[in-house]
């Protein structure tokens, strides 16, 4: 079974949320690796859900924590939004609306399909 895991950061801790069967179930943890299985537990205990598999849905502070390696400027201007400002949201310092969440997803994909398309030769 697999289960959408929302996991966003306040106050330095991770908090995640699953919803199953109209149930919301939600725990905090130091890494997303100790809150799958505080949530696997969970849905363990109280729905008896054995081996959950999660996506996972990023709030932008844990997105570019975990993401660490791309540039957030260069996001930003795949994105049409000011370097600053997406800063700003990732920092957890102002919140996106929708729309910029979905412009900021739409650059990341769009990056993610360029990069399939990459080939590296070996130099002879």
């Amino acid at each position: 079974m697999k289960l959408l895991l929302t996991i966003e950061k306040d106050k330095g801790k991770l908090w995640g949320r699953v919803t199953h069967k109209s149930n919301l179930i939600t725990d905090c943890a130091s890494s997303i690796s100790a809150l799958e299985k505080k949530m696997a537990k969970l849905l363990k205990d109280f729905h008896g859900v054995s081996n959950p598999l999660f996506s996972h849905s990023y709030d932008l502070t844990v997105f570019f924590e975990e993401y660490d390696f791309l540039k957030q400027s260069k996001i930003a201007e795949l994105a049409g939004i000011n370097p600053g400002l997406l800063r700003q949201y990732a920092s957890g310092v102002k919140y996106p609306s929708a729309e910029q969440v979905l412009k900021i997803e739409k650059a990341v994909h769009d990056l993610a399909r360029e990069l399939q398309l990459v080939s590296l030769a070996v130099a002879s």
